[in-house]
């Protein structure tokens, strides 16, 4: 039986992804900031609750320990993260910092634990939630895309270097995903200034969110992603970003841009 381990458990995605996997026959180690608070995933055969804050280094060395003193463990699924939007002027150091400490440094931080023992093993893999917004860019994000497009260039290097030792490195780009992301997992600053351009895009957030998908549609890809054997890095998830990023590829970057931008102005 094989075993997987989950940053960002406790709701949405990661939630979908831990009861899916458990459902094909895999054990879940499924990992959150609170896990006595957690009601569902305790009730399942074979899921284990382990706390785990990713932007805690020392947490992360002993959840990981402990993790592997449980159980052989075959991917790690990076998949904790939130948004941060708004002008950039607009936002405190700390929220940039805690950005990029979450999303990316966490991410990060949680592989490096891992290598050794994949390596030693020679195999395993990682699979990181990144964004269709580590491929495309949508105003008022620059730090959270800083970090989601990071970690798309961070994976595809990663990549070179543990293939090598039977590591895989893939990454899940979904877009937009139907569950409470938006109220719960989103900080944001404004300005006055700015004021037009933040009411266009939740606008028009709005009406593209009426194609996102079913969390469980994105946890499929993030299945076939851990079990097609193929050295694919990138799995474009859902119907809505693969549009967008076809309509990308397509145009090239820069019409794409120019285009895409006038929605927004």
């Amino acid at each position: 039986m094989k075993t997987i381990f989950i940053t960002g458990a406790s709701t949405g995605l990661g939630k979908t992804t831990a009861k899916l996997f458990q459902s094909r026959g895999w054990n879940v180690i499924a990992t959150m900031r609170n896990p006595e608070a957690e009601t569902e995933l305790n009730q399942l055969e074979n899921v284990t609750l382990l706390p785990l804050d990713v932007t805690n280094l020392e947490q992360i060395q002993t959840t990981v320990k402990k993790a592997l003193e449980y159980s052989d463990i075959d991917l790690v699924f990076n998949n904790a993260g939130y948004g941060l939007i708004g002008p950039l002027e607009a936002l405190h150091d700390d929220q940039i910092l805690k950005q990029l400490d979450t999303n990316l440094l966490g991410v990060i931080r949680v592989t490096k634990e891992f290598i050794p023992y994949f390596r030693e093993r020679k195999s395993g893999m990682f699979i990181t939630t990144t964004s269709i917004g580590g491929l495309i860019a949508f105003p008022l994000g620059s730090t959270y895309h800083a970090t989601k497009w990071a970690l798309e260039g961070w994976s595809e290097s990663l990549a070179y270097e543990l293939n090598t030792f039977g590591i895989d490195v893939k990454t899940v780009s979904p877009g937009g995903i139907k569950t409470d992301f938006i109220s719960r997992s989103l900080d944001m600053g404004t300005k006055p200034e700015y004021q037009k351009m933040v009411d266009t895009m939740f606008s028009n957030t709005e009406t593209m969110m009426e194609g996102a998908s079913e969390p469980e549609l994105i946890a499929e890809v993030v299945y076939e992603a851990a079990t097609d054997g193929k050295k694919q890095l990138r799995y474009v998830a859902g119907e809505d970003a693969k549009a967008l990023y076809a309509q990308r590829l397509e145009m090239g970057a820069e019409a794409f841009r120019e285009q895409f931008g006038k929605q927004f102005i």
